[in-house]
């Protein structure tokens, strides 16, 4: 009685892990990466508040808008079957070149992108007005290679808000 048991329940377990085999999930093909990387300008706002602790903090006296020249490193992953991509980029950026500053900021933002290039990523950014959170949307138009992003970021802080719209180009590439 006892052999018939064990067998009913070795039975009973093994039949329906053999059955799994015809569930097997498949792993999706590897993920490829893109090269967005390109120079980046625009102009930022900046909000009174943002002003006075620059001009306290730093010793720094600006109008309330700053033209904005630097690099945008970036990278995008994508699947074969198309649809959204991941986006990873680190924005450099120098402001207030026309007001005789320069002021460094840097951004990393992570996101996503749609395949008619609508986008939207979010990501800490360090000024020397201090540290916040950018969040940023925007849309690249592309003509072949070469890729026209227009941005649009809000970093809003307790000294008050920044925003920006900025633009550049890259050349698809991949690596």
């Amino acid at each position: 009685m006892r052999a018939a048991v064990l067998t009913m329940f070795v039975l009973g377990v093994a039949l329906p892990a053999a059955a799994q085999t015809e569930n097997v999930i498949i792993p999706p093909p590897p993920v490829k990466s893109v090269n967005l990387s390109g120079p980046r300008f625009g102009f930022t706002s900046l909000s009174q508040g943002v002003l006075d602790k620059l001009q306290e903090e730093h010793n720094i006296t600006l109008r309330s808008g700053i033209t904005q020249f630097g690099w945008q490193f970036e990278k995008q992953f994508y699947s074969k079957a198309g649809g959204i991509a991941a986006v990873n980029e680190f924005v450099v950026l120098l402001g207030g070149l026309e007001q005789g500053e320069a002021l460094p900021s840097a951004t990393w933002m992570v996101g996503l992108r749609s395949p008619t290039g609508l986008e939207f990523g979010i990501g800490p950014n360090i000024t020397a007005a201090g540290v916040a959170l950018a969040v940023a949307g925007g849309v690249t138009f592309r003509s072949g290679s070469l890729n026209v992003p227009v941005t649009f970021a809000v970093v809003p802080s307790k000294d008050g808000l920044r925003t920006s719209i900025l633009t550049g180009f890259n050349f698809r590439g991949r690596r």
